[in-house]
């Protein structure tokens, strides 16, 4: 994205012009509720918005309970001000590596979502909800009450869109690193994408829909710890692996993390967080912070390669 003199102070902005790093800053979450919400959010869009705050919070505790992570999504385009009865569209998906899923239902009552076992879906077990969905979704950050980058960078990405991928692209709440906006995940994998470009977008679905990950613009993948992403990206770039399942984190512990491939390889990755400089803002607004960076110290003992190869990570303080 280029940025004008404008919003040079942007925290989306300044994240860029210091060159943090997106590897191993994604939202943590194997699970991920989606629910359709049309109109205005706000804030705490959960319980600003025009989805009753009392099922907002339920919602919001029985998920946090189980470490789901719940969104608020609508269709791209114009947001009438008002409320409505209308079915909305609702999405499961579990990320897991060779056993992720992506499914979908109609719901007239918002609160049939509390009857769901939010403990069986963290552990990978639809039940039969819904039906399968067939094409990945890309989830956009257009919480502009959240962080005005998200506003005006997430609703530009959107609108370079408009007409591709129809019911494949949604709006979303906030989906975690303002600074890095346009940011958007993909589902059902959970890959998630920071300065995200109309023709990254493209590639992200394509590659997606192909069962691959695209590694530019990745952040990483929400299934794994915020070191494990790094270290599964780390892994990804070293041996130019891009098929979404051949890799997963089977081991973290002493700042090692263990990354098996599909065909019986493995490998050791040391990971080091650090702080980075100058202090920044990790959200507009907010006072300015060293963001906390995990990076990719060695592969199997050895050093890791110079830094054209990205393999830090900045994990956000949020």
């Amino acid at each position: 994205m280029h940025h004008t003199a404008a919003n040079a102070a942007t925290c989306a902005a300044l994240s860029e012009t210091f060159a943090e790093p997106l590897p191993g800053t994604a939202a943590v979450a194997g699970s991920w509720l989606c629910l359709e919400q049309r109109g205005p959010w706000g804030h705490n869009a959960l319980v600003q918005s025009h989805l009753d705050p009392e099922l907002g919070r339920a919602l919001s505790a029985r998920t946090d309970e189980h470490g789901v992570r719940i969104q608020l999504i609508r269709q791209p385009g114009r947001h009438a001000d008002t409320a409505d009865g209308k079915p909305r569209r609702v999405f499961l998906a579990h990320t897991a590596p060779g056993t992720g899923w992506l499914r979908t239902a109609t719901v007239d009552n918002p609160a049939e979502l509390l009857e769901l076992d939010f403990g069986r879906i963290a552990a990978g077990h639809h039940d039969g909800w819904g039906r399968p969905v067939a094409d990945p979704l890309l989830l956009v950050c257009t919480n502009g009450r959240r962080d005005r980058c998200c506003a005006l960078l997430g609703r530009e990405l959107i609108t370079e869109l408009a007409g591709r991928h129809d019911g494949s692209i949604w709006e979303s709440t906030h989906t975690g690193g303002h600074r890095f906006a346009p940011a958007a995940v993909v589902l059902p994998s959970g890959y998630t994408y920071g300065r995200l470009t109309a023709p990254a977008a493209e590639a992200v679905l394509s590659s997606a829909a192909a069962g691959k990950v695209v590694l530019d613009h990745c952040r990483g993948r929400s299934s794994w710890t915020r070191a494990g992403q790094t270290a599964e990206l780390a892994i990804r770039e070293h041996i130019g692996e891009y098929l979404a399942d051949a890799l997963r984190v089977t081991g973290e512990a002493n700042g090692q993390v263990t990354i098996g491939h599909q065909d019986g390889r493995s490998w050791q990755v040391a990971v080091r967080e650090h702080e980075l400089d100058p202090p920044r803002p990790n959200s507009c607004g907010k006072k300015a912070i060293r963001p906390t960076t995990c990076t990719a110290e060695t592969i199997n003992g050895r050093p890791t390669h110079p830094p054209q190869n990205p393999t830090e990570s900045a994990s956000p303080r949020s």
